[in-house]
């Protein structure tokens, strides 16, 4: 490959602004969900139930108006009978394959309003029937908050109607929780302008993989009931642990992104309330949900080296410490190792998960006029937006003269020219699942008095081929291969 020209680059000129997706950081800061929320509707039936985006959401309710969202859309994926989770720790067996989340737990047959196979009905029966959300029927069969009388005789009719039960301990369970539970994510640091203003750019702030992940929390929650608090902390982490802290004193349980807290503090965390994190490690009293990292990046490594040759594989990192990033590199070094081709790393292909780190570190690289590898490997979408950007900016072209690629498969990687070369893990199915876990804890917790966890949800990905990577327009808007990546 040629030797990289000197670089004319405007140090002014920015990332691609179109494509300002930060996998690490914030999700909505629309104000948070009202943490007074009333009665508990996630009663445990089924509490150990994963996300089930099939399962009835009240698109009539007019207590909720926000949850009128069509669950059964809600998931990323492009083929959702394909997603698979494997849950670690749940069998004495080893993981246990769950081959679609979104058939699950459904309470009712398709087109129904009443129990299937003459089970006996449950909340989300009386809802669905009564027309309301679930928490208006809490409201209703636990006295609280005065429901209107309207939504009140619709629900005692399908109460009368399916012949529900309250369940006496489910009842009890309701009143003792809040129906809040927080999210936290972390952001890039904040600095403050001579007038006091918060100083920060727009592109710093770009939220498309942590949005579709806590979309996918907040349609989950609303489902059952549950309102969200959502918060950030700095990336450098100095008061996180305060911050962190004071929320978990207003929610059930907590969500936490990528590597919000250190080990200790999580375990400290832990003891206060239930915690599910994202992209990290399962411990004895936290349950963590992730895609499956290596299998999707050794499927794209092998598919760079065996089917288009190529010999020079480099990596540009994302944040130093997150698990994802750690386990995308491990994935593709090892990959590389064992096809006996050359894998590039180091400080100069340090990035930080956003367009603009890319951007940095090509600009970096091209001034430096470093050896360009045959293909750049990024440790998400965000980043080869920058890199592609960066790289077109010197007239290099994408594929002819290197390939790139990407990890996560946010929706404007298939609007790109060249469109990008990914391995897609279900974004929205992660929020969703992750709830659900965190549910099941809580209830257990207000049940027994205490959460056994050690729960290791894995998603699984899917490798998108697009024209980044060198394969050939196909004229369909993906070429996806017949199986996700399982490794099988």
């Amino acid at each position: 490959m040629p030797d990289l020209p000197a670089s004319t680059a405007n140090p002014a000129s920015p990332a691609n602004p179109a494509s300002t997706a930060n996998p690490a950081s914030p999700a909505n800061p629309a104000s948070p969900a009202n943490p007074a929320s009333p009665a508990n509707p996630a009663s445990p039936a089924n509490p150990a139930s994963p996300a089930n985006p099939a399962s009835p959401a009240n698109p009539a309710s007019p207590a909720n108006p926000a949850s009128t969202a069509n669950p059964a859309s809600t998931a990323s994926t492009a083929n959702p009978a394909s997603t698979a989770s494997t849950v670690s720790g749940a069998s004495p067996d080893g993981p246990v394959l769950i081959a679609s989340l979104r058939a699950y737990d459904g309470p009712l047959s398709p087109g129904s309003s009443s129990p299937a196979g003459g089970q006996q009905p449950t909340i989300y029966d009386v809802a669905r029937a009564a027309g309301v959300s679930i928490a208006s029927v809490s409201r209703v069969l636990n006295g609280h908050r005065n429901p209107r009388q309207e939504t009140r005789d619709r629900v005692l009719a399908a109460v009368h109607e399916l012949g529900f039960v309250p369940d006496g301990a489910a009842r009890a369970l309701s009143g003792r929780l809040k129906e809040v539970v927080g999210v936290v994510f972390r952001r890039v640091p904040w600095s403050e302008s001579a007038d006091g203003m918060i100083a920060i750019t727009e592109e710093d702030e770009s939220l498309q993989f942590t949005d579709v992940i806590n979309r996918g929390i907040e349609v989950a929650a609303q489902r059952r009931g549950f309102n969200l608090i959502i918060g950030s902390v700095d990336v450098e982490g100095h008061d996180a642990h305060r911050r962190v802290m004071m929320m978990a004193r207003k929610c059930d349980g907590l969500i936490l992104h990528d590597q919000v807290l250190e080990p200790p503090r999580l375990a400290q965390l832990s003891r206060q309330v239930p915690v599910v994190t994202m992209a990290g490690v399962a411990t004895q009293t936290t349950a963590n949900v992730r895609s499956d990292n290596g299998t999707g990046m050794t499927e794209l490594a092998r598919h760079l080296i065996r089917d288009h040759g190529y010999q020079t594989l480099a990596y540009l990192a994302g944040h130093a410490d997150s698990p994802d990033n750690l386990a995308r590199r491990l994935a593709l070094a090892e990959a590389a190792a064992s096809a006996g081709v050359r894998f590039v790393e180091g400080p100069r292909w340090q990035g930080n998960y956003l367009a603009s780190g890319g951007v940095r570190a090509m600009r970096s690289l091209l001034m430096a006029k470093a050896e360009l590898p045959h293909a750049i490997v990024c440790a998400n979408d965000q980043t080869a937006l920058g890199v592609i950007h960066e790289l077109a900016r010197h007239g290099i072209d994408v594929p002819g003269d290197v390939a790139v690629t990407g990890f996560d498969d946010i929706p404007l990687a298939r609007h790109l020219r060249p469109r990008l070369t990914t391995v897609r893990q279900p974004i929205q199915d992660l929020g969703a699942t992750a709830f659900e876990v965190l549910r099941s804890m809580i209830a257990a917790r207000a049940r027994d008095g205490h959460v056994a966890a050690e729960r290791d949800v894995v998603l699984a990905t899917t490798i998108v081929r697009r024209e980044s990577c060198g394969c050939q327009p196909d004229g369909s808007q993906d070429s996806i291969p017949d199986h996700p990546a399982t490794g099988r």
